[in-house]
């Protein structure tokens, strides 16, 4: 598919005079999974921000599926198939992760209604198959606040998925996660990453190299170049922005 799912033109966002975004002209297609790095400052937050409508820019447009959604509020933003994750996985805990799962997938029901009422059986059957995506099944039924930090990060993908938007922003998903919790969130992103566009904000590059296919780097609200991990990781500007932070190893 070449039709392109998101696009930034001349975006910029001004705090207090500081460009948090600066011209940035960004833009992915349909089914890809891009994988946006940068040093610490260097917008990606504000980047996901201004996409949700956290953050209206100051100049520029945000184009979804071909429509400038730079005025919209977030939850219509959210409604067109824009779905956000988080750094820290927003769960609940006293749930198990089935319900969890339940609640996401009916976005009109309230965390009373999916602990006492009954799921239709498509819903069953949605819920059954992101257990399995999520490699959940066999802790379907435990209260959530039992599960690894990991474990956690794949439920709240999971959770994301079960919303079925067109376009999946995942922040920092491996912040904090031990190697084997790393590469079970990169192998979840990888499996999504058949059926969704999927837009990555990464520091870990060992990670990076596991799921990207293509990166963009920021700096200084822009972008400063687009490639391969290998590219990227070879080029002479990437290489003068990261000194003192080296790409081998998770910035933290």
């Amino acid at each position: 598919m070449n039709r392109k799912i998101l696009e930034t033109e001349n975006v910029t966002v001004s705090f207090d005079g500081f460009k948090a975004l600066n011209n940035l002209n960004f833009s992915m297609d349909a089914g890809e999974l891009r994988v946006v790095i940068g040093p610490n400052g260097a917008g990606k937050t504000t980047f996901l921000d201004v996409i949700t409508g956290k953050v209206q820019p100051t100049e520029g447009r945000v184009m979804f599926k071909g429509r400038n959604v730079r005025r919209l509020p977030e939850e219509q933003i959210a409604l067109l198939g824009i779905g956000r994750k988080f750094q820290t996985p927003r769960v609940y805990l006293n749930l198990t992760p089935r319900e969890n799962l339940e609640l996401a997938c009916n976005r009109n029901k309230n965390v009373f209604s999916t602990l006492f009422g009954q799921p239709s059986s498509s819903e069953r059957t949605t819920v059954k198959g992101l257990l399995e995506t999520i490699g959940l099944t066999l802790k379907a039924d435990l209260a959530s606040a039992l599960l690894s930090h990991g474990e956690k990060q794949r439920l709240e993908i999971g959770m994301l998925v079960a919303q079925s938007p067109d376009l999946l922003l995942v922040d920092e998903p491996v912040a904090g996660l031990t190697d084997e919790e790393t590469e079970n969130v990169g192998d979840l992103l990888l499996a999504l990453a058949e059926s969704h566009s999927i837009l990555v904000i990464e520091h870990d590059m060992e990670f990076v190299r596991q799921i990207a296919r293509k990166v963009t780097v920021l700096h200084q609200g822009s972008v400063l170049c687009e490639g391969t991990i290998d590219e990227v990781q070879n080029d002479p500007q990437v290489i003068e922005v990261y000194l003192g932070e080296p790409m081998t190893t998770a910035e933290h």
